[in-house]
């Protein structure tokens, strides 16, 4: 389907594929969160460059594609595993559907976006689909391609001290004693603000201090009802959405705002 990117490239996603899914699996686990668009963005870039400026932006969205989704696979097995231990469900029927499911989508799926891609006109800015992540998806590509000099600078190097601190933050949990082990923060967790922004690293510093307090208090009850009292908490602010948009239509605005700024600026 796509000639710009190489047989051996395909061999190495598939791979490379297993091991991604594993750390996508462990992640959403720990997070609730889907992390493969950034395990395939590593990809993408990798092949970008690796392809070079000729067939470098087809071969790194083509590839980020694959890894995307293999690793998405495995965080949708974890969510449907927590869901058949909250309902009691057999892992092995859990598995079973999982795999008859992703059989069928090796054959609905391409059929269905050949239909998309012959059908319509898909990516038109001026069309009913205007796919605007491929814009976003192919820049990244060409970033990849043309090299890192856009990046802001000292960019790689947070990466590269990030990284270690992540690595040497799991070795220490793992070779300390357990009571010094379990004061080492997750990597993973402390990710997830830096992905998502502030709101959600509050929200769940808030929920987790109301689950410490709960487990304090009556620890037999809080295993029970935590996993409800979270879902209903998550499905109430989804809800809001609806009600805020309309008051922001009418240009209501909450009673506090709280807004940064650089202190540079004059007037301020």
């Amino acid at each position: 389907m796509f000639p710009q990117l190489k047989w051996y490239y395909v061999v190495v996603a598939y791979i490379a594929a297993p091991f991604l899914s594993f750390c996508n699996a462990y992640g959403a686990g720990l997070t609730d969160m889907n992390m493969a668009y950034n395990y395939g963005k590593v990809a993408l870039f990798i092949l970008a460059a690796l392809d070079g400026k000729e067939n470098g932006v087809v071969a790194g969205l083509v590839g980020c594609g694959l890894i995307k989704s293999i690793a998405s696979v495995s965080s949708d097995l974890m969510h449907d595993f927590k869901t058949g231990h909250l309902t009691l469900t057999s892992p092995r029927s859990m598995l079973v559907s999982q795999a008859i499911g992703t059989a069928i989508g090796c054959i609905v799926a391409p059929l269905t976006f050949f239909l998309f891609y012959k059908a319509f006109d898909v990516g038109n800015p001026d069309g009913t689909y205007k796919a605007p992540y491929a814009i976003i998806y192919r820049n990244m590509a060409i970033l990849g391609v043309e090299g890192f000099s856009a990046l802001p600078r000292h960019c790689l190097q947070l990466c590269y001290g990030f990284f270690a601190f992540a690595v040497l933050a799991n070795l220490l949990t793992d070779v300390l004693p357990k009571k010094l082990g379990r004061l080492i923060p997750l990597p993973m967790a402390m990710a997830v603000p830096f992905l998502v922004g502030g709101a959600f690293a509050i929200d769940m510093c808030m929920g987790s201090l109301v689950v410490y307090v709960w487990h304090r208090i009556n620890a037999k009850k809080a295993s029970l009802m935590v996993p409800a009292v979270a879902s209903g908490l998550i499905c109430g602010d989804g809800l809001w959405i609806l009600p805020s948009s309309i008051l922001a239509l009418a240009k209501i605005n909450p009673p506090i705002c709280m807004n940064f700024s650089p202190g540079n600026l004059r007037g301020y």
